[in-house]
């Protein structure tokens, strides 16, 4: 890419008419990441208001396309959880330090593969993952998480200890799964949880819950409970008693519901241009 040709469609961004603005723009926005430094040092150098803003909304837009096309990507990939959230985060976190984020989590994974053996039960292992993700490392529920977008971003939670019952379960599956324990998602109305799979017993009479053995609320310091808990819970919610709140969820579908819990917050504060964009991440999932 010519540096000069970028500086030179930079320069014509004060121009007032609008049509001239959006060719600029979409040139600009086929230019790629490499073209930010670029737009970031003109902003810096410039006190106009409309050349500024511009600039903002170009950035914007080549950030909000880089996102979408890791995402492509990676539900094309064999949808690792932890990544997955990563790449959601780092499009309301554009300066998101990808290595820093990893190491975070890796210090928690190898901490929990210290403890772990294969002569365990499913039982014990999941002590084992509570003692170090609840009491080692300390984190906890968010019981203000439905006031802020924050708390479902994995580098927040990385950050602060605190999470949404979705973050705390994506985090806690992820590093089950990179360590290959069997826990998936649950998408239980409410409240995000977490079962666990035996995988030598396969699911028959398209019966997903044919080998749960058992199930965890990350959002409750990982109490294990059973079907039982989940019919009560339904019941006393006054919800419609439906199969997908039993059934282990992919991780594709996980994700699909972390950007459906942004949009539905977005949307109830009247931010529709986020709401839109998360809606535009969760389509390249669905279709």
């Amino acid at each position: 890419m010519d540096p000069h040709e970028i500086e030179s469609l930079i320069k014509l961004l004060d121009d007032p008419n609008d049509t001239i603005f959006q060719a600029i723009r979409i040139k600009l926005n086929q230019m790629g990441t490499q073209a930010i430094p670029h737009l970031e040092r003109a902003w810096e150098n410039s006190l106009d208001n409309l050349f500024q803003t511009r600039i903002e909304n170009i950035i914007q837009d080549i950030h909000f396309n880089e996102i979408k096309n890791k995402l492509i990507r990676w539900e094309k990939s064999p949808h690792d959880l932890i990544s997955g959230a990563i790449l959601i985060a780092n499009f309301q976190y554009p300066e998101l330090n990808f290595e820093e984020t990893r190491q975070a989590i890796d210090k928690i994974k190898q901490d929990v593969w210290i403890e772990i053996n294969d002569n365990l039960t499913a039982l014990e292992k999941i002590k084992i993952v509570n003692h170090i993700f609840f009491e080692v490392h300390g984190f906890s529920r968010n019981n203000t998480f439905q006031n802020t977008p924050h708390s479902n971003f994995i580098n927040q939670l990385l950050e602060t200890k605190k999470g949404s019952p979705i973050a705390l379960a994506i985090l806690y599956a992820g590093i089950c799964q990179q360590l290959n324990i069997p826990v998936s998602g649950v998408a239980l109305p409410k409240n995000f949880i977490l079962c666990y799979k035996d995988p030598l017993i396969p699911s028959i009479y398209d019966d997903a819950t044919q080998g749960v053995l058992f199930y965890i609320n990350p959002f409750n310091k990982g109490v294990v409970f059973g079907k039982k808990e989940i019919e009560l819970f339904i019941k006393q919610q006054k919800l419609e008693n439906k199969k997908t709140y039993f059934q282990p969820c992919t991780n594709k579908e996980t994700i699909t519901h972390l950007l459906n819990s942004l949009v539905e917050f977005y949307e109830n504060r009247g931010d529709l241009t986020k709401a839109n964009n998360y809606r535009s991440l969760n389509k390249i999932l669905y279709f």
